[in-house]
């Protein structure tokens, strides 16, 4: 594997370029963990064709991290342009620096809703039917700074359950992201774990969008062999952010390049988003108060 690719974000682009020098000439992209590498960078290849004479920039870079806080970490560190995050992932960065990214834009479900869900999957065979079956069961996690794969299941589960995680279950454990931690489950080695989507419709094709989805798609998943067992309310899309002191004009033609995609170049939409959405619609920080509120609460600044 490529040595840069191995790195996380923050450290690539840092030791690589000039932030000063890159503003106009490279649009940097980061792309989240959750999914194994040599996918992020193929449903992200359509971003170098088509953005540079979009945007007008030389060339685009994508910059996939090892981890969510990788992504976070280049965001704060303004050396990244653009990225997509998950709302607590968009609450951390915004904790940390509110100069650093501004939200421009979200997608919308097919049901026009702009909100997605925390699913607990456990296999079929395993003799779990609800959340009640998993006391003093392991509990997988995907990552600390995912919404649905952790901020909103330990928020929600314990006003639920009456109790705190590690009084219900026998053990949690972060699994390293999304499909890592649904792969943890079919291989037996965590009884349930929490993923993302939009929870609507077809449950045999992994609904039409979310990490279940993907997976479905890919052939890793089938959907006879795990069971949803817990869902959570409805969580606000995650955010597309863009650099707050990138160039006025690349954020005006990349904005619209964004909002047109789903009709000028489908493919491209579908690959990059990971099932069907209706298209995508404009947020701002008041979007996702409820989740920076609730991030700072269990996690801090």
């Amino acid at each position: 594997m490529n040595a840069i690719r191995t790195l996380t974000v923050a450290a690539v682009v840092a030791a690589s370029f000039s932030t000063s020098a890159m503003a106009l000439d490279t649009f940097r992209v980061g792309i989240l963990g959750g999914e194994n590498e040599a996918d992020r960078l193929r449903n992200n290849q359509c971003l170098i064709d088509l953005l540079p004479s979009a945007i007008g920039v030389k060339e685009v870079k994508l910059f996939p991290a090892a981890d969510y806080d990788g992504v976070i970490q280049g965001l704060l560190g303004g050396t990244l342009d653009y990225a997509e995050l998950g709302a607590s992932g968009y609450a951390a960065v915004h904790l940390k620096d509110e100069n650093a990214v501004d939200p421009i834009l979200t997608t919308q479900q097919t049901d026009g809703a702009t909100g997605y869900h925390s699913l607990m999957l456990a296999l079929v065979d395993s003799g779990i039917e609800n959340i009640a079956d998993m006391k003093g069961k392991h509990l997988g996690f995907a990552d600390p700074n995912s919404t649905s794969g952790f901020l909103v299941p330990s928020v929600a589960l314990p006003k639920e359950l009456g109790m705190e995680l590690d009084e219900y279950f026998s053990e949690t454990s972060f699994n390293g992201g999304h499909e890592n931690n649904v792969l943890a489950v079919l291989d037996g080695k965590i009884d349930a774990g929490v993923t993302w989507s939009s929870g609507v419709g077809e449950y045999s094709e992994g609904y039409t969008s979310g990490n279940v989805r993907k997976m479905v798609d890919k052939g890793l998943l089938d959907m006879e062999d795990v069971k949803e067992i817990w869902r959570s309310p409805l969580i606000p899309n995650g955010p597309i952010v863009v650099r707050s002191d990138l160039d006025a004009d690349v954020r005006a033609k990349f904005k619209a390049f964004m909002m047109a995609l789903p009709k000028s170049n489908p493919d491209c939409f579908s690959a990059i988003q990971g099932g069907s959405y209706n298209g995508f619609v404009e947020v701002d920080h008041s979007f996702y108060e409820t989740i920076v509120a609730a991030r700072k609460a269990k996690i801090g600044g």
